[in-house]
């Protein structure tokens, strides 16, 4: 079973690749909830939060239950996936936040860490992709990196993929889009900033 390798994955290595998290149709009755009002993306949080479109150039909107029946599946499905990490690895994972977010061409993100500093409870990232029949001249792949700035994997953004990692501990980015490319960002949080801390075999 594909959770008993996310389990695995994360003790052994802090990340994992899940292929066909859902299924093509799944993928599609959740691409037409995709909302058509959307934010600018920023960085920071709280009085800090700013946009900075040379840092980062997607649009964002928030996840709602009230969203429409394929949401709202799609968060219970997380919340398994939640209750099953707290199962074997105690992390104390609380809630999960996420949100759709939107590239167009050219717009990219930088690298970064999704913990922000002083405020460590964002404890496992999830990225999950709506892109059909994506192709690697589109661009768009997510690069990810260790804390030594070492490559670790360079992945395209296709269609039902969920990609999850432990948030401290892999450096990321966004790499320009020729054309849309959606997806779901996802953070599995603890109830305030500390949190037990999984030690991976490095």
């Amino acid at each position: 079973m594909n959770s008993d390798k996310l389990i695995d994955a994360l003790f052994t290595q802090g990340w994992f690749v899940w292929d066909n998290f859902l299924t093509s149709h799944e993928v599609s009755e959740l691409k037409a909830c995709i909302p058509t009002d959307w934010s600018q993306a920023g960085v920071g949080r709280n009085d800090e939060y700013m946009t900075k479109k040379a840092i980062r150039s997607d649009k964002i909107q928030w996840l709602q239950s009230d969203m429409g029946p394929p949401v709202s599946d799609f968060l219970q499905r997380m919340n398994d996936v939640r209750l099953e990490v707290n199962r074997h690895l105690f992390l104390g994972l609380f809630e999960y936040e996420s949100h759709f977010a939107k590239y167009e061409q050219g717009d990219f993100y930088q690298k970064h860490v999704d913990c922000f500093r002083g405020q460590e409870n964002r404890k496992l990232t999830t990225v999950f992709y709506l892109n059909e029949d994506w192709q690697p001249e589109h661009g768009g792949r997510l690069k990810m990196y260790d804390l030594d700035d070492n490559e670790l994997a360079t992945l395209d953004p296709k269609a039902g993929r969920l990609v999850v990692f432990l948030s401290e501990l892999f450096p990321h980015e966004v790499l320009p889009v020729t054309q849309q490319r959606v997806s779901i960002a996802g953070w599995f949080r603890t109830n305030g900033v500390s949190g037990n801390q999984l030690d991976i075999a490095r």
